[in-house]
């Protein structure tokens, strides 16, 4: 509207040449202008007044049409102050809380999951998802700052204001979640189903009766798995694949997977009870990942054991059962496999490189010195990585001198063998399976040729593609298999007397003097080392304790607690020994000697972690117990690291771990 008039002034500027040239034209053109001019004002002020109320009444309708489609938007929709009072709501939002418009009570009152530290925490906007009644909402707030509201307002200055509105939105997704869980139920989950000792079990009936045992063995399968609309198919005598929907996965879980029993009732006239081993597969993208996860589960299974259930869902893994004894199986024929397999690999090789668990203890260092006699025979060099010379580990390492004729550089530190690694050596991984425990983890990513020898039960936390794995659960310890390994690698190998002790004082710290998890092949091996000039009278004496670590056990036993009458929780003093740790297991052992106690946990702090050691009789497994914890073992023998923790909550943990298997009936008082 200001156009006109300021056109004005271009005219009068156009009008002053016009003056010098002719006079007459000059005064006829200031005429018109002034004319022109006297109109436009006079158009300016009469019409200025409509525009400015036309443009009111717009903005005024336009408010009026946004605030109903606000008020009547489907979604529902409230606007709160940065206190979480409710300022506005619309009629769906009203209509769903049953809150009239009228309602400017903290948002809090209403969802309780909305309180005021979400509404202020630094966030422009955040979702979460809150229930009300039979409906699930995705909440959506949206921080609208004054600032952006009112930019160029000359009245008011918001600069320096905490204060803004939040505006939320509710989305109903009741039904679209619906839909989802009813097609994750419908998923396929893939199982593998194995019988744990099917030969031990057969053999130990007459022939007659052998059909009858698989018969019923079937039956208890296909009843239980029936039940749960799967899908059974027997693949081999011994193996079964079956599918089923995962809806039915909870129920399972929820009974513990009752066929572990259920199979144990099965007696024909069997001595040995039959169990089996369940490898389940979940949340793959397709069904051949179901079913690869499922062979990863019931590897890791059978690894750990058997007589257990393990869930793999994506990196994800959940255990059940494990608590039997692991059977002891007679059959030498892997141990065979295992000499054979393991002599090819060392003979393709120009070096090996041997480790064991951090801190190591006896029956790593036996089971390192027994690979070491391997490599020898086949004029290999085999170096032991040792960063850590314990007080019961000294005498025995001692013995390997260069005065009796070993090799100066046969015990190396982790940062030689970090650059004596490469492509074309063997790394050899004994007494532990899980690459964080080894005393060099960074070898394990220098070589594709690793060998795991192990007795401890696995974890979803193992050494990856390892060339040959022998992990045996029923093992009495690491010692135990390679001095079963040693007798099938060669003809000719020998053993010297330190050698033999070694190995032989391995196996007698692992069975704490042959009273835990000894069976026939443990004592064949401590024949057989017997054999080769191992001496017990010669190991005893190396493996006798100092007075300090002997008051420093006292002491364990003096102030343990015993926890619901069967469990006893005590710690190890670090300041007064050389090696904790070693003290800390051997006053678990001791614990175990007073009636009524089932498990022992003995805690000591060491190199700014928390080492647990528990021990058990026969009742209570305590493996299960230090998974929980992170750790593991065997069902007798388990220990677990804990990081950045005291010893009053690490006794805590232990606690309310035997508070929560006791309340769901895994373990008894």
């Amino acid at each position: 509207m200001l156009g006109p008039i300021l056109l004005t002034i271009l005219l009068v500027l156009l009008n002053i040449p016009m003056y010098v040239y002719q006079m007459e034209s000059g005064l006829a053109v200031s005429a018109f202008i002034l004319v022109y001019f006297i109109i436009v004002t006079v158009n300016y002020h009469k019409n200025k007044p409509i525009f400015l109320n036309e443009l009111v009444n717009f903005a005024t309708q336009y408010g009026t049409v946004q605030k109903k489609l606000l008020n009547e938007f489907d979604i529902a929709y409230a606007l709160i102050d940065y206190t979480g009072k409710i300022l506005w709501i619309n009629e769906r939002f009203a209509e769903l809380t049953g809150k009239s418009k009228d309602y400017h009570k903290s948002i809090t009152s209403v969802f309780s999951s909305i309180t005021r530290e979400i509404i202020q925490k630094n966030k422009m906007e955040s979702q979460l998802h809150i229930t009300w009644g039979e409906h699930e909402f995705r909440a959506r707030l949206k921080r609208l700052e004054f600032s952006s509201i009112t930019p160029d307002n000359q009245m008011i200055s918001v600069e320096g204001s905490e204060e803004y509105l939040t505006a939320l939105y509710l989305y109903d997704e009741t039904q679209l979640n619906r839909y989802i869980r009813e097609n994750d139920d419908q998923k396929m989950v893939a199982a593998l189903v194995y019988i744990d000792n099917f030969e031990e079990a057969m053999n130990s009936i007459e022939d007659v009766k052998q059909s009858l045992l698989i018969a019923l063995i079937d039956r208890k399968v296909n009843k239980y798995f029936s039940g749960m609309d799967g899908l059974v198919r027997k693949v081999e005598k011994d193996k079964y694949f079956v599918v089923f929907r995962n809806m039915y996965l909870p129920k399972m879980e929820e009974d513990r997977f009752s066929i572990l029993e259920e199979v144990k009732t099965v007696k024909v006239g069997n001595e040995m009870a039959v169990t089996l081993s369940i490898g389940i597969g979940n949340t793959g993208d397709t069904y051949n990942q179901n079913y690869e996860y499922a062979r990863m589960a019931i590897g890791l299974a059978l690894g750990r054991g058997g007589d257990q259930v393990v869930i793999k869902e994506g990196e994800q893994i959940t255990y059940y059962g494990g608590s039997s004894k692991q059977v002891d199986k007679n059959t030498r024929v892997k141990a065979r496999v295992k000499a054979h397999a393991l002599r090819e690999i060392i003979e393709s090789r120009s070096h090996v490189i041997v480790m064991g668990h951090h801190i190591a203890d006896v029956d790593s260092f036996g089971a390192a010195i027994g690979v070491y006699c391997a490599g020898r025979v086949l004029d290999k060099k085999v170096q032991i990585v040792l960063n850590e010379v314990t007080t019961s580990l000294r005498p025995i390492k001692e013995c390997f001198s260069v005065e009796n004729g070993y090799m100066s550089d046969m015990f190396i530190k982790s940062e030689d063998a970090v650059e004596l690694t490469n492509n074309n050596t063997l790394v050899m991984v004994v007494d532990t399976n899980r690459p964080s425990y080894t005393d060099c983890p960074e070898i394990l990513k220098k070589t594709k040729s690793i060998v795991v020898f192990d007795h401890h039960r696995q974890n979803s936390d193992v050494v990856e593609n390892p060339i040959l794995s022998y992990i045996e659960p029923y093992a009495s310890s690491t010692c135990e298999m390679i001095a079963e390994i040693l007798q099938y690698f060669t003809e000719n190998i020998r053993l010297a007397t330190c050698e033999a002790d070694a190995i032989y004082a391995g196996i007698l710290i692992d069975t704490n003097n042959f009273m835990q998890k000894t069976g026939v092949r443990t004592f064949e091996a401590a024949a057989y080392l017997r054999r080769c000039g191992a001496e017990v009278t010669r190991v005893r004496k190396m493996l006798r304790n100092d007075m300090s670590d002997y008051k420093a056990r006292a002491e364990v036993m003096r102030h343990a607690e015993v926890y619901h009458g069967a469990f006893a929780i005590s710690v190890c003093p670090a300041d007064v020994v050389e090696s904790p740790t070693v003290v800390c297991a051997q006053s678990a052992n001791e614990l175990l000697n007073i009636i009524g106690i089932k498990a022992s946990f003995v805690l000591t702090e060491y190199q700014n972690k928390i080492f647990i050691s528990s021990r058990s009789i026969d009742e209570i497994n305590v493996q299960l117990i230090m998974e929980r914890l992170g750790g593991g073992g065997h069902a007798n023998i388990a220990g677990a690291q804990l990081p950045n923790c005291s010893v009053e909550e690490a006794k805590r943990k232990i606690r309310q771990i035997l508070d929560e298997m006791i309340e769901k009936g895994e373990i008894e008082k």
